[in-house]
């Protein structure tokens, strides 16, 4: 019995602190466009898979929302947002503070929208590594999940399909 009474205090233990210290990032590239025009919306595939990835993060409560301002981005992560009832916030991978970005979001489940050569990027950032080379066109299932832990960084990349 006290074997057990000990586990029990352990996990929540961990549970209690050591969220704090965690981070999780969940980067995902805009859905399937229209066209290949600068900013063009979504595609009718693009917004099943918009759809999708809603349901996808339906367990997951995020405390940040990350997307550029392009209309696949924001079209991509507007239903996960709704559902969470959660702003957008607004980025610029070329002017993004790397550091501020990791301070700011310290302890938070986060996602992030971008593209197919922002998002690879983004995350080797993260993680300190350049691992990650840029997303092929015809690709739009990559999910990428970075947890930080302290001073251990772990990563994956699912590729949905």
């Amino acid at each position: 019995m006290k074997k057990y009474l000990l586990i029990a205090l352990f996990l929540i233990f961990q549970i209690s602190f050591g969220q704090n210290n965690t981070t999780t990032y969940y980067f995902i590239r805009h859905a399937e466009k229209v066209d290949a025009s600068k900013n063009p919306d979504l595609s009718t595939v693009g917004f099943e898979r918009a759809r999708l990835y809603d349901n996808i993060f339906a367990e997951i409560k995020f405390d940040a929302i990350y997307s550029t301002d392009y209309k696949r981005t924001l079209q991509t992560v507007t239903p996960i947002a709704a559902t969470q009832k959660i702003a957008i916030k607004l980025y610029e991978p070329k002017t993004l503070s790397i550091e501020s970005f990791k301070k700011e979001n310290v302890g938070k489940k986060v996602l992030i929208v971008g593209h197919s050569n922002s998002i690879p990027n983004f995350v080797n950032q993260i993680i300190n590594e350049k691992i990650y080379s840029d997303i092929a066109d015809a690709t739009f299932g990559n999910l990428y999940i970075v947890v930080v832990c302290d001073d251990k960084i772990n990563h994956q990349l699912l590729k949905l399909r």
